[in-house]
């Protein structure tokens, strides 16, 4: 039995999807980076492995995510892709006709406009917290509110209020400035979720035809008065897929089988990576004016791979 495994690595999640041959997912493992993403990673790994039919072999691996080069090096990736790629074909794979995709996750969101299953346009903001996993995280923590119930309480309002949402810190002093008035949390949750995505479709969204089906995916998906407030914005009904907060590992996932079917083998270096010490040290080049960043990537104490320079005379990889 042939699986493919996805693995998206970002700032806040690391996401580990194992499918099958048609694309199903089999296991899949939603996990808090933390700053550690080797580590978390290597542990991911053999959690998930022990989820999977022992006669199950793993044909092909792909990365996805902000730390996608250094973890390709790690597991043996057959195909490293940005996440505008690999959240495309996700969407693409459980609604073919889609034409917009939302995808907000811990620490950015984004755009993708599709036309006929390509890329048409996209854009991103990685620049504002307001509207991410991360804001609405510590806004439910210091609400004393679990994160999981902070959608609900916004369904529950009668009258929402209008909290100014283009910049998270106005975001979280008007939040302050409501409750100080005596106005009712849910009301004030479900103005911060109007707020959020108005932010959202006046930055990112900016000058984007949206054309249904919209998906809505990334971790952030789960919070239900989001949902709510995108159709309300919208005047459609978003689409939230079942995998909702996995959907770039299922993509990398997909991209790894069809790149590994046509290699005929797979460089995948198995589950069990915990035994293998990796590591990483920067240094800075003196060699002209742009004096880059130059990132080492051990394994073993073996140099595998250098990147970072912008002429090329530090870059190698094994």
């Amino acid at each position: 039995m042939k699986a493919y495994l996805g693995v998206d690595v970002g700032s806040v999640s690391t996401n580990l999807v194992v499918i099958d041959e048609q694309g199903q997912v089999i296991a899949a493992n939603y996990l808090r980076t933390n700053g550690k993403p080797i580590e978390v990673v290597q542990g991911g790994l053999y959690e998930i492995s022990k989820e999977l039919d022992p006669d199950m072999e793993i044909a092909g691996a792909g990365t996805t995510g902000s730390a996608r080069q250094l973890i390709s090096l790690i597991i043996g990736a057959d195909i490293v892709k940005n996440e505008i790629s690999a959240h495309a074909v996700a969407a693409s794979t459980m609604e073919e006709k889609v034409q917009t995709i939302i995808e907000i996750g811990g620490q950015d969101s984004k755009i993708i406009i599709l036309r006929d299953g390509v890329v048409a346009d996209f854009a991103m903001n990685t620049v504002c917290a307001a509207g991410t996993g991360s804001f609405l995280d510590q806004q439910a923590n210091r609400l004393c509110i679990p994160i999981e119930e902070f959608g609900d309480y916004a369904l529950k309002a009668t009258n929402p209020v209008r909290i100014a949402g283009r910049c998270a810190v106005f975001a979280e002093s008007d939040m302050v400035h409501k409750q100080q008035l005596g106005y009712n949390l849910g009301d004030i949750i479900a103005g911060l979720c109007d707020a959020l995505v108005r932010n959202f479709m006046n930055n990112v969204g900016k000058g984007k035809e949206i054309l249904p089906p919209v998906m809505f995916q990334g971790g952030v998906a789960a919070n239900r008065g989001l949902v709510r407030a995108f159709n309300n914005y919208l005047g459609l009904e978003v689409v939230v897929p079942p995998q909702y907060g996995v959907m770039g590992a299922i993509g990398a996932a997909l991209l790894a089988r069809d790149t590994a079917r046509k290699k005929g083998y797979t460089s995948f270096k198995g589950f069990n990576l915990q035994e293998i010490h990796f590591k990483t040290s920067s240094f800075e080049c003196k060699g002209c004016s742009n004096a880059c960043e130059v990132v080492q990537f051990f394994q073993d104490e073996e140099l595998l791979a250098r990147w970072g320079d912008r002429c090329g005379k530090w870059e190698m990889s094994h």
